[in-house]
């Protein structure tokens, strides 16, 4: 757990924030919706660059299966806590 180590006696309090000290608001600006598409054939390059299978990869997989203690049993209560925690979007669809 974090702690806080702010002081809330130290948090700026509004009526003592003159008006000539805050920003001026901005009108927003509208920017035409854009989408680029340069880095694509770099990016699909380097991926057909990497190797399909990585044997490395593979061989830490086979070590873990075979390991009766991985995953931890606080890594599987931590993540049924976040599965437990998560909502039921099946709840949304009717």
């Amino acid at each position: 757990m974090i702690t806080s180590t702010s002081s809330t006696d130290r948090a700026a309090r509004p009526e003592l924030v003159s008006a000539a000290s805050q920003a001026p608001e901005r009108a927003p600006t509208q920017r035409p919706d854009r989408i680029s598409t340069e880095n694509a054939a770099f990016l699909r390059a380097e991926l057909e660059r990497q190797p399909e299978i990585r044997p490395e990869v593979v061989a830490r997989a086979r070590l873990l299966a075979e390991d009766p203690g991985y995953p931890s049993a606080e890594a599987l209560r931590h993540v049924a806590q976040q599965i437990l925690g998560s909502p039921d979007l099946s709840e949304d669809e009717s």
